[in-house]
């Protein structure tokens, strides 16, 4: 059985925007779409209905691109488990008051059961310094945490 990942909407826009003239978003954007051709197979990936939400605003054209990416992938719906999750990690302060969406990311992958998230907000997803007490409070509430982790960091890049 492949382990799964759930895609957070940060490598989606990663993978379908355009060149970048700057060299450390072009080379996340050069490593993301690697990923995807190489490594997306080897695993169970999802996404979330925030994860569409997400990526369905802005530009029309831009946003049907990524919705088109990601057509083939399933989508899970929120629970009350993550929201009970999410709420949690706002309250330990495990992530900021006002990013509750990121709060959300990471209790759509916990409370599936993923091995990994997929993402490149080191602000308060992948971030050294808050993940210790992510994993507390995931695991406090009952769940696994998923590694957080970048593109670059899964699969060998």
């Amino acid at each position: 059985m492949r382990a799964s990942v759930y895609i957070e909407s940060s490598v989606i826009s990663y993978l379908t925007a355009r060149p970048s003239r700057d060299a450390v978003t072009a080379g996340r954007q050069a490593i993301t779409s690697e990923w995807w051709q190489k490594n997306l197979s080897r695993y169970e990936a999802y996404i979330s209905v925030l994860v569409i939400e997400e990526i369905s605003a802005g530009n029309a054209e831009a946003a049907a691109q990524r919705i088109n990416i990601v057509e083939a992938l399933p989508v899970v719906s929120i629970s009350t488990q993550a929201l009970a999750l999410a709420t949690a990690l706002l309250a330990s302060k495990a992530v900021p008051a006002n990013s509750d969406r990121d709060a959300l990311h990471i209790a759509f992958a916990a409370t599936q059961g993923a091995a990994y998230l997929l993402t490149w907000n080191f602000k308060h997803i992948n971030n050294v310094e808050t993940r210790a007490l992510i994993a507390t409070v995931v695991s406090d509430n009952g769940f696994v945490c998923p590694a957080l982790c970048s593109p670059e960091e899964l699969g060998g890049i």
